[in-house]
Formats: C-alpha cells, structure tokens, sequence
C-alpha cells in the first residue's frame, strides 16, 4: 500500500433484512441458516410467475423518524436512513458542526423508488395528472437514500449515490474507501439499499426467466451452487457500515470490527445480463482487490460469494474464483448467504460486506444453505448448509450486477 494512502476501519454496522432487522438478529439468523425467503404478502402475487420473495418482516420506519418524514421516503430510502442510523450509534459517532464537513454519505441502489412509481402511474391513470403527487420525484429518484440519510443525520461531507445494478452496494463501500483512504474525509456512511419486491419489478425479472418458481418450496427456492437451482429470489432491505480513518477511530476510542483494504472493479463489456462465459472479468476483480490491498491468494481464508442461484452466475463466479486463485481456490470456505436472504439486487453488497466483516470479527462463516445437489461445476468448498468455526484473517465479498459490473471488496482483521 502506498505510503501516503489512509488506513481505513469499520467502526459501525447497521442492517435492516429478510432475517432480522439490526446487526445482531441478522448475524444470528446467518449463524443459524435461518430462511427468509416466503410468500409475497406486499402485494397481490396470484397472476406472477413467481410468487415468492425475501421480504423485510417487522420493520417500522416511525422507530427512526417522524411519520411525516417516512411518509414522504419511499421504502428504499426508509432502510437506508434507519440502518444508517443504527451503524452511527453502533459506532458510538456523533455528528456535529464540528465534524460535519468530514463526515459523508455514500449509499447505491440498483432500482431506487420504484414502488413510488407505479404507484403514482396508477393515479395518474385513473384520477389524471394533476392528482400525482408533488413528492413523486424526490421519492423514485435513486440519490434520494444518500440525500435523506444526509438530512437526517447531518453529514454534510462528500455525498453520493452508485447505480450499478447489483454490484451497487459494493461500489459505494468501495468508493467511500477510496474517499478517506485519499483524504477526502475522515468516515463514510456507506452501503446498499433496495426494496424492488413490487407488481412490475417482480413481472419484468420474470419474464426475463431470472426468477426462480419455487413456488410450493419458498424455504429451498434460493439455493445457491446447487444442481437443481432454477433462479434468484428477490430481498429487500439495507446493510451500512461507518468506515472510519483509521487515527480518528483509534482517537476517540471506537470499536474496530476490521479494515478495508482493497477494492477492485471491473466491466465484461460482454452482454447487457450475462457474465461473460470463462468469468474473466470477475477474475480481474478479484485479482485487483488483491493487488490493491497487498494480499495474496495464500492469505485469504473467506469469500463471501456472489452465489445468485441462478445457473449462469454460479458456475462462472465457481470459474473465475479458480482462476484468481489458482489452487488456493480449493481451500478457501465460499459461501452466498443469498440462500437466506434472497438477492436484495442494488443493497446485497451492503449486507454481504457486513457479514464478510463479522465473519472476520467473530471467526464465524455463515453457510450456503439449501445445497444439497452440488453442481459438478461448482466443485469448491461452499460451506453447505452449517455454519463453521474458523480464523478469518482476510476475506473477499464478490459482487456482479446487470451490464457487465463487477466488483470485490477485501476485508483483513485489524492489527
């Protein structure tokens, strides 16, 4: 690492998800295999194909906001400001006119308000125009989730918002790192965020036979690197982490859960939803997270895949794992704790960086349940259906999304 370059430490986490709705009901659920995966209750689902999702159960925005606020925040903004809340007071960070200005925000999504939307074209329909809501815009729009988790903390530092489908939330972790890293402020608030389980988003995802029709079997529909699995199920929710410079934490004595060291991006420029073939964009991802954190393969005892459940997904991230890291491939625990939670599509990164940070934490891989058939093409150690002690010094989390983006984030324990 070079010389001048911030060290950079996670301080706080917060998550809002299908198995638990703060840092210690979501861990416990990941520990224990627990399946978030059910029947959609947010809408009539009768005429879809596919009737199943990971859907956010208990969650009450007014816990964190006033009911005018959460009124006007579509409920992609409503995870983000309340996980966001919960990382900063489990970082123990205030936010003051003192710090403000070196404090910022940094959240993706892959879809942004888009229960707002159809929503507000239905009214448009049957009532007219002029019945649409004034609070229609600021609602769907995609920045919103930074913006308001802004305003209701008042971080007033650099403030920003990636859109790169489901490798959003790994982006944005991975931005923020480079901001504080390179001096441009002293923590980030930084995640993904989504909540897509709507009529046209479910319809369209369908239709483009990425969903898995599960229907009858909720519990195994997400099973991740397994013979029979037949598509993604779609989550929802909000994972955060407070990245901190690594002085300022240590100044006013923070909690250091790990530290971020590495960050690799890349594009397949292949095809508009699929991986390229042989994975070799993934492979350079993972490949550049290494190199930018000084790591090698060796070193690494834990990745947190991307582990979609879909047929391509699978067995090309299995090819491009391999190829990153040759025969140390074989030996490193993998496991997509998507089979729990579903694939919260722009806000997965954000969950999966904080079950890659507290797996190094606690020293605990959370498992891949529901593989019970490996594929013959994903032949490495998926840690199925149990989760299992071991050290984790240095783990990677993987993240694809739709146009080819591909990114790894590279965590080590703090020393």
């Amino acid at each position: 690492m070079t010389n001048w370059l911030k060290r950079v430490v996670v301080t706080g986490i917060g998550a809002i998800t299908p198995i638990g709705n703060n840092l210690t009901e979501y861990w416990q659920g990941l520990l224990s295999g627990r399946n978030g995966i059910g029947p959609i209750t947010v809408f009539d689902a009768s005429r879809h194909a596919c009737r199943i999702a990971g859907e956010v159960k208990g969650f009450d925005p007014h816990d964190y906001m006033e009911r005018k606020e959460a009124k006007r925040m579509d409920r992609f903004a409503q995870f983000a400001v309340s996980a966001s809340k919960q990382a900063l007071a489990d970082a123990e960070l205030e936010i003051n006119e003192l710090n403000a200005d070196q404090i910022g925000v940094l959240i993706g999504t892959g879809v942004g308000g888009i229960k707002i939307i159809e929503n507000q074209q239905e009214v448009y329909l049957t009532k007219g125009p002029s019945r649409c809501s004034p609070f229609l815009v600021p609602m769907m729009i995609a920045n919103m989730a930074a913006g308001l988790t802004a305003i209701h903390t008042g971080a007033k530092g650099p403030n920003s918002c990636t859109v790169t489908a489901c490798a959003a939330g790994s982006n944005a972790v991975g931005d923020a790192f480079r901001l504080i890293q390179r001096g441009y402020a002293k923590a980030m608030i930084c995640g993904g965020t989504e909540a897509a389980i709507t009529p046209l988003s479910v319809a369209g995802f369908a239709s483009a036979k990425a969903l898995s029709t599960r229907n009858e079997d909720p519990a195994s529909a997400s099973r991740p690197f397994d013979r029979d699995r037949d598509g993604f199920v779609m989550g929802e929710g909000s994972g955060i982490l407070i990245l901190e410079e690594l002085q300022q934490a240590l100044a006013r004595g923070a909690k250091i859960y790990g530290e971020i060291v590495g960050y690799g991006m890349t594009c397949d420029a292949y095809h508009m939803t699929s991986p390229v073939p042989d994975g070799r964009g993934a492979t350079r991802a993972m490949e550049l997270a290494l190199k930018d954190g000084g790591l090698t393969p060796d070193l690494v005892s834990y990745i947190n895949a991307h582990g979609t459940s879909t047929s391509a997904n699978d067995s090309t991230e299995t090819k491009a794992i391999k190829k990153a890291l040759g025969e140390r491939a074989y030996q490193i625990p993998i496991s997509s704790t998507k089979s729990m939670t579903g694939h919260l599509l722009g806000g997965s990164g954000g969950i999966e960086a904080v079950a890659t940070i507290m797996a190094i934490a606690n020293d605990k891989i959370p498992p891949t349940i529901n593989l019970h058939n490996p594929d013959p093409e994903c032949d490495l150690d998926y840690v199925a259906n149990a989760s299992r002690d071991g050290v984790v010094e240095v783990a990677l989390s993987n993240s694809f999304g739709f146009g080819g983006h591909n990114v790894t984030l590279a965590f080590k324990k703090y020393v």
